[in-house]
C-alpha cells in the first residue's frame, strides 16, 4: 500500500476534453453489458467486424459423421485458423486443447437424433457453461416444427440465464425438411430469434439474402450447411457477406473438403478481406499444392 503522506492530488482533470463514449462494432449489441461486449469482441473480429467459425457439433444428432470420425486427427489442427469453434461439452473436453485459446460458441442445447424425431430438445446447466468458459450459447430454435414453442422456450431461458452470467446467446434456425430455405421463411425465422433476446442468429443462405440480413436486428452469421464443391462454397460466403452477414459457421464446407486447412484460409480470406470468390478458390488451391 502506498504510504499516504507521498500521495499527491491529481491535478490533469482535462476538463476541455470530453471523455469518449463509442459505440460497439456489431449492431444491436450497444447496449449490452461489459462482459457481453468482450465475449462478442473476441469471437467477431473488431475490424473487418466478422467471424469465421469453425462447426464440429454435428456428432451430437448425427453420430461420427463423415471427416469426424476421428476429431483429434481431423478437427484439432484446424482450430489455429478459426477465429471461434463451435462444438458440444463433450468434444471441448475430450478433444480441445485448453491452450487453442480460441472463443468457443457451446452447443447449449441437445435432443432427438436422426434417428428419430428431431427437434426435442432440453438445455444444459448454466454453471457447465460457464465452467467450461463459454463465449456463446447456441440454442436450435424450430419456428414452423411441432416442437417451435418448446425450442423457443428453450431461447428465452438460456437468454436469461446468459445474461446472469454475462454470456450471450445464438438463436440456431432449424429448418426441418417441411420448411422452405427462402426469405420470407427465415427472415422470420431469424427476427423471432433476435426479438426473444438472440445475440446473434445462424441461419441459411437463400435468395434475396439481404432480406433476412436487413431486417434482423443483430448479427447474422451464415450457416454452412451441406457439402458443397469448394468454389461454389467460397461464393455461397462472399455472397452472404456481401449482403449483409457478419460471418459464416461453417463445418462440412471445411472439414470435408479436400484440403481443409487450405479451405479455411480461403475462407477468411473472403470473410474477413472481402476476397472474390475465384481469388480466393485460387488460394486455396495454390496452399492445398504447397501442403503436397
Amino acid at each position: 500500500m502506498p504510504d499516504v503522506d507521498d500521495l499527491k492530488e491529481g491535478k490533469k482533470y482535462y476538463s476541455d476534453t470530453p471523455q469518449k463514449a463509442e459505440g460497439f462494432f456489431l449492431k444491436g449489441s450497444n447496449s449490452l453489458e461489459w462482459g457481453m461486449k468482450d465475449r462478442l469482441a473476441r469471437i467477431f473480429n473488431p475490424v473487418s467486424g466478422n467471424t469465421v467459425m469453425l462447426a464440429f457439433d454435428h456428432g451430437y444428432l448425427m453420430g461420427p459423421t463423415s471427416g469426424l470420425e476421428r476429431m483429434d486427427l481431423t478437427i484439432v489442427p484446424l482450430i489455429e485458423y478459426a477465429d471461434c469453434i463451435m462444438c458440444t461439452r463433450g468434444a471441448l473436453r475430450t478433444i480441445v486443447p485448453p491452450t487453442a485459446g480460441k472463443p468457443v460458441s457451446l452447443r447449449y442445447s441437445s435432443g432427438t437424433t436422426v434417428l428419430t424425431e428431431l427437434n426435442d430438445e432440453c438445455l444444459m446447466d448454466i454453471e457447465e457453461a460457464a465452467r467450461l468458459n463459454a463465449s456463446l450459447l447456441a440454442v436450435m430454435v424450430a419456428v414452423g416444427d411441432r416442437f417451435e414453442a418448446a425450442t423457443i422456450r428453450n431461447l428465452t431461458r438460456t437468454v436469461d440465464l446468459g445474461t446472469r452470467y454475462g454470456i450471450p446467446t445464438l438463436g440456431v434456425t432449424a429448418v426441418g425438411k417441411d420448411m422452405a430455405r427462402d426469405a420470407r421463411y427465415l427472415s422470420m425465422a431469424s427476427r423471432v430469434c433476435a426479438e426473444n433476446g438472440a445475440h446473434v442468429v445462424k441461419t441459411y443462405y437463400c435468395e434475396g439474402f439481404e432480406q433476412v440480413t436487413s431486417t434482423c436486428p443483430v448479427p447474422i452469421v451464415l450457416a454452412g450447411g451441406k457439402k458443397l464443391p469448394e468454389l461454389d462454397a467460397l461464393t455461397m460466403a462472399y455472397n452472404a457477406i456481401d449482403q449483409g452477414a457478419n460471418g459464416v459457421d461453417m463445418g462440412r464446407n471445411i472439414f470435408q473438403a479436400g484440403d481443409p486447412i487450405a479451405m479455411i484460409q480461403a475462407v477468411k480470406a473472403v470473410v474477413h478481406d472481402r476476397e472474390k470468390p475465384d481469388k480466393a478458390f485460387e488460394l486455396y488451391n495454390t496452399l492445398k499444392e504447397e501442403r503436397k
